[in-house]
């Protein structure tokens, strides 16, 4: 059976920590950044874990 195919543009978006959870970039942090405040762009620079109910279509995304 030939090896599966990961999704390239889920690959180039997240990445797999050691313990098997899958880290994000957050969202809204692109443009319109003068109405958000300085505490709410600061959370945004960290990133983040892809939820549970998520996972089943992240395995199927990126299966390696």
């Amino acid at each position: 059976m030939p090896k599966m195919k990961s999704k390239r543009g889920a690959a180039k978006r997240f990445s797999r920590t050691s313990t098997g959870k899958v880290k994000r970039h957050h969202n809204f942090k692109d443009h319109i950044l003068t109405k958000k405040s300085t505490k709410r762009k600061r959370k945004l620079r960290k990133a983040g874990l892809v939820s549970h109910a998520d996972m089943g279509r992240m395995q199927r995304a990126l299966p390696y």
